[in-house]
């Protein structure tokens, strides 16, 4: 593509080369300079830790034809001064890749948590509607059948729109991504053409990231203003919002489209009544404009209600029949790392979650609490160099609904797993707890004492593979090792 013609979108621009960037053909756009091929322009990001402008001549030594900057810059390449690189790059992304999101429809998630698992619930939808699904999330990114690894819940401007246009040529029906707060406040998803915005619950996290609770909330609203202003005939638009978390007025008043709402406690648009929890299924009647069916549902807790009913109305307002959203919802088994079952021929139950925020930690206990026998123990711990003020909060809970909590590491970091440990425990009042530093050691001792009719929650981390201590990544998967030591004890 000519570099004049993907430069377009950009209002103002600096640059000495006008009538050499009229004769430029850039084969691809790059924003890290050791991806850099013959012929690709460089965008220069400015990072938390590093410094695009920095590796300059790298890139052209590479092969870069030319540069984006916030500076000038005496190199032999065309260089183009703009005020905002990272604002830029969206629209020089959008441009090149041809605005791939109009092209299909776009499901967007955001919210503290759920956003995963509704993620799964989405794709059974469409999948069994007859659709080829693309998903970014958390855990990956799948084109139809085909997985691809992912470095952050939303990527960046450049990674989510290429993504999108190898959607579109793989012919994917419809897509479904995870919008993080941060991707939002950064600008990621600058450019998206979201069709319909789903938000799940807010409660505290990324308090690390976010100045407050009200920032966090605000940056959440971007999706749904971001939604646009103007009403389409031929590509309606949605904010699917619910109605159970306190938030929702905020959240309707940010956005100008339709406003589809659901809950699990009260009469929405899409609701439920008659809900039963069990240890190996949820059964609930769900109400819609569309009429009422039955759910039975592998998935477990009050939680994953809301998750399939946010599910339900975004499907719905896409016009999925009803009984092709309850067959979904029925047929999906669970999701990885999502109240997930190691099971290895004992007598307790041991259960892996992705639990890392107080709230979805209250969740997953509270549920297990409602069907347990005999008693409950938890193995959970905090982030290093992440949200402090969230560790008492974490261990408070954590002894509020077990029997015994077994304090332990989660991706400390660079941070002293002992001092961690002192911010979880700092203003404990009871005394049913215990820390123990190593995760595995943590894990292997509740299932030491787990007894018949127990349940194990091991939270923080669900589908995880590894434990980050320092600046590296260790193999690590709390599913493995549970099920290691319960082979050990059942033997």
């Amino acid at each position: 593509m000519n570099l004049q013609t993907v430069l377009d979108y950009v209002p103002f621009y600096e640059t000495t080369d006008i009538e050499k960037i009229k004769e430029i053909e850039i084969k691809g756009v790059q924003v890290d300079s050791r991806s850099i091929k013959d012929g690709e322009l460089f965008v220069c990001i400015k990072g938390y830790t590093v410094d695009g402008h920095d590796y300059v001549e790298q890139a052209i030594k590479n092969g870069a034809v030319a540069v984006v900057s916030e500076k000038e810059i005496d190199i032999a390449v065309p260089v183009i001064v703009v005020s905002n690189t990272s604002r830029v790059l969206g629209l020089i992304a959008n441009k090149y890749y041809e605005n791939p999101s109009k092209k299909f429809p776009l499901i967007g998630i955001t919210g503290t948590n759920g956003k995963t698992t509704i993620t799964y619930l989405l794709e059974s939808i469409y999948n069994t509607h007859k659709q080829k699904t693309g998903v970014i999330g958390t855990i990956q990114m799948k084109i139809g059948h085909d997985v691809y690894p992912v470095a952050n819940t939303t990527p960046d401007a450049l990674s989510l729109q290429k993504s999108f246009y190898q959607m579109r040529e793989e012919k994917v029906d419809t897509a479904i991504i995870e919008v993080s707060s941060h991707a939002l406040d950064l600008g990621r998803v600058h450019g998206v053409d979201f069709d319909v915005a789903i938000f799940t619950n807010l409660s505290q996290d990324h308090l690390d990231y976010h100045e407050d609770m009200r920032d966090y909330l605000f940056a959440k609203s971007l999706l749904f203003s971001q939604l646009g202003n103007v009403y389409e005939d031929s590509k309606p638009k949605f904010a699917i919002l619910n109605a159970d978390d306190e938030h929702m007025e905020f959240l309707k008043k940010s956005t100008a489209q339709p406003v589809v709402t659901y809950s699990r406690t009260k009469k929405a648009d899409v609701y439920a009544t008659d809900i039963e929890l069990e240890v190996t299924h949820t059964r609930f009647n769900m109400h819609t404009p569309k009429g009422s069916v039955q759910i039975d549902s592998n998935l477990i807790g009050m939680f994953n209600v809301s998750n399939m009913l946010a599910a339900s109305a975004a499907a719905l307002m896409q016009d999925i029949p009803l009984e092709t959203i309850k067959i979904a919802l029925e047929n999906l088994e669970g999701v990885d790392g999502r109240f997930e079952a190691v099971t290895a021929g004992q007598s307790f139950a041991c259960i892996v979650d992705y639990a890392h925020t107080p709230d979805s930690l209250e969740n997953v206990l509270q549920t297990v609490n409602e069907f347990v026998k005999g008693k409950v123990y938890v193995v959970v711990g905090c982030g290093g160099d992440r949200d402090r003020t969230k560790r008492p909060l974490m261990a408070n809970i954590a002894v509020k609904y077990a029997d015994l909590a077994i304090l332990t590491s989660d991706n400390p970091r660079t941070e002293d797993p002992t001092r961690i440990l002192e911010d979880m425990t700092a203003d404990l009042k009871s005394d049913h707890y215990l820390t123990i530093e190593s995760r595995e050691q943590a894990i292997q001792h509740a299932v030491e004492i787990a007894e018949d009719g127990d349940i194990i929650v091991i939270a923080g981390k669900g589908h995880e593979t590894y434990q980050i201590i320092g600046h590296t990544k260790y193999d690590f998967d709390d599913r493995v090792i549970a099920k290691q030591a319960i082979e050990k004890k059942v033997k």
